[in-house]
C-alpha cells in the first residue's frame, strides 16, 4: 500500500469535507477514493470517518490521525523541497578527467544515475591515461589509479581499492606452460602497460619484499589497459591487468591467473581536485556520489 498517497487522500477528504469534492480535486473517481479510504482504515484497524448518505464526520481516532498526517506530510514536503533546492545548486559544467579503461569499464555505468540525480549539471568527461595537470587544464576533478600519490597542493580523496593481477589466456598457458615462480616468468612472452608505476608488482612472500616479475623487456608494450586485455585474451603472453578488468575475464574463462599464490600489490582510486575553502557543490556532489557507489561497482574477486 502506498501509505503516503493514502494519507494525502485522507487529508484532502477532511479538508474539503466531502469525498466527492476530494475525488474531483485529486482527479479520480469517488468510488476509487472511497476504496482507498476503506483500505487505509483496514490497514490501520480503525474507523477514521463516520459516513452516512447525508454527511461525514471524523471519529476521535480520525481527528488524531488527521493531525499527525498533516504534520508528517508537511515535513515530507519540506524535505523534498530542500533536496530539490540542493539539487538545483548542483549545476553548470563539471569537467572530469579519468583513465580510459577505468572510465569505460567502471565509471560509464554510474554516470547515467549521477546525471539523472542532478539534471542541471553538464558533464564534460575527458579520458586520458597519462597523468594530466588538473589545474592547468581546468579540470574540476581528476580520477587517478595509483599505489600512492605524489605530494601535491591538490586535495585527494580515496574512493576505492584495486589490485594488479597477473594473467594470461588458457591457450597460451597450455602451449607454453604455467609458471610456478617469479623466476619462471623470465622465459615467457611478456606484455606490459607502459604507463604503469610498476607494470606487474606482486608481493613475493618467500623473498619478504615487493618483486616486479615483469620488470624485464616486454615483447609488447601498450598504453591502454583495454588493449592489453584484448592482447592477453588473444594468447600473446602474460601481463598484469587492474582487477576491474581481470576479474570479469577470469570469471568467464577468457583469462586465467598466473602465480595466484602471490598477493598483488594494492592500488587505489583517488579523486583529486583543487584546494578550496568552500568546495563547489558540483564537485562535492560528484565525489560524494563516487564514494557511495564506486566500491560496489568495482566488486569482483580474482
Amino acid at each position: 500500500m502506498d501509505t503516503f498517497n493514502y494519507m494525502r487522500a485522507f487529508r484532502r477528504i477532511v479538508e474539503l469535507g466531502s469525498l466527492a469534492k476530494a475525488a474531483e480535486d485529486l482527479d479520480m473517481s469517488s468510488a476509487g477514493l472511497s476504496k482507498q479510504l476503506r483500505a487505509l482504515e483496514a490497514h490501520l484497524g480503525a474507523v477514521l470517518i463516520q459516513r452516512t448518505t447525508r454527511k461525514m464526520s471524523l471519529t476521535d481516532t480520525g481527528a488524531a490521525y488527521y493531525a499527525e498526517c498533516c504534520r508528517l506530510l508537511d515535513e515530507l514536503d519540506a524535505l523534498e523541497k530542500s533536496v530539490k533546492r540542493e539539487s538545483r545548486l548542483v549545476s553548470g559544467r563539471l569537467r572530469v578527467n579519468a583513465p580510459v579503461s577505468f572510465a569505460l569499464s567502471v565509471l560509464s555505468p554510474l554516470l547515467a544515475r549521477f546525471l539523472r540525480q542532478y539534471p542541471e549539471l553538464r558533464l564534460d568527461l575527458a579520458m586520458e591515461d597519462r597523468l594530466v595537470d588538473a589545474v592547468g587544464q581546468g579540470f574540476d576533478v581528476s580520477i587517478r589509479l595509483r599505489a600512492q600519490l605524489d605530494d601535491s597542493s591538490l586535495i585527494a580523496r580515496r574512493l576505492a581499492s584495486l589490485t594488479q593481477v597477473l594473467c594470461a589466456a588458457p591457450s597460451y598457458l597450455d602451449s607454453r606452460g604455467r609458471p610456478d615462480s617469479v623466476e619462471a616468468l623470465r622465459g615467457h612472452d611478456i606484455l606490459s602497460y607502459s604507463l604503469a608505476e610498476s607494470p606487474g608488482a606482486v608481493a613475493d612472500e618467500q623473498a619478504g619484499q615487493q618483486a616486479d616479475p615483469l620488470a624485464g623487456p616486454a615483447q609488447v608494450q601498450v598504453n591502454n589497459s583495454l588493449m592489453l586485455r584484448d592482447l592477453l585474451e588473444a594468447g600473446l603472453g602474460i601481463g598484469a591487468l587492474p582487477s576491474f578488468l581481470a576479474a570479469p575475464a577470469i570469471a568467464s574463462g577468457r583469462l586465467a591467473r598466473v602465480l595466484p599464490q602471490l598477493p598483488a600489490a594494492p592500488r587505489h582510486v583517488y579523486a583529486v581536485y583543487p584546494t578550496s575553502r568552500h568546495l563547489q557543490p558540483k564537485v562535492k556532489a560528484f565525489v560524494d556520489f563516487l564514494v557511495a557507489h564506486l566500491p560496489a561497482a568495482m566488486q569482483g574477486d580474482c
